[in-house]
Formats: structure tokens, sequence, C-alpha cells
């Protein structure tokens, strides 16, 4: 008598709607991070994303862009103020970690100054001050 050789096959089982069950082959994917993202880092992502809109021709004005937008040309105009940040800082804004609990570590409000500086060197010891960390050698 031959035994025939075993099969191994990797699956996962997995929550459908009204608590049906599926199955899946392979590994299940990881959840994600517990938190949420930072408003301020959706925040900017906006305002790149806006920027862009505008830089390519999508839209002629930035009152069309508030009108499509939904949102007043005064908020248009603080979103995209955003991006008058130095890169490196828009980029720590864009890597938030999230958060679970109480309120956001760092808002839009309080970053709002920092934009309006017009040097970067300003707003770098300034976004420094704001978050606790010690700016390089100026």
């Amino acid at each position: 008598m031959t035994i025939a050789p075993s099969v191994l096959r990797t699956f996962h089982v997995s929550k459908a709607h009204r608590g049906e069950r599926r199955i899946h082959p392979g590994v299940p994917r990881p959840r994600p991070t517990p938190g949420r993202l930072p408003r301020l880092t959706r925040m900017m992502a906006l305002a790149i994303h806006f920027d862009r809109a505008l830089v390519t021709g999508r839209f002629a004005s930035q009152a069309d862009l508030a009108r499509v937008g939904q949102v007043t040309r005064a908020r248009l105009t603080q979103i995209l103020n955003l991006t008058c940040l130095a890169p490196d800082i828009q980029e720590q804004l864009l890597h938030l970690a999230p958060y679970s609990k109480g309120r956001a570590p760092l808002t839009e409000r309080e970053v709002r100054p920092i934009a309006a500086e017009p040097d970067w060197d300003k707003q770098r010891n300034l976004f420094a001050k704001l978050t606790g960390k010690t700016s390089g050698p100026n």
C-alpha cells in the first residue's frame, strides 16, 4: 500500500456580510495601525493636491476650486498657505504619527503663523519650538 503525499495549504477565514465567512488563500493582510491620521496631515495632502490642480490648469482660479471643493475662498487660501511651508516641514506634516486618544498633537491653527513667515530658516526654528525639538545650527 502506498501513501499519498500530504498537501499543505495556507489560508485564512474572514467575516463577510451578515456573519458569512469566507476562505481566502494565503495569509491575512496586516491590519492598519490603530488610531486616526492627524487632521493636519490630511490638510497638508489636500493643500498639495489643490496646488497641483491649480498649477496644471484643471481649474482656472482659486474661486473655481473653492466652489468645486465646497469651501469658502478664505478657507481655500488657508489650506493653500500650507504649501508655503519649507519642504522638510511639509514632509514632517505628511508623516505625522497616528493618534488614538485625545487631541491631535499639532493643529493647523498652530502651524498657520509659521506658514506666513517667508524665511524657511525662521520657519524651521518656529516649527522646532512648536514641536519641542531643537533646531539645527543657525
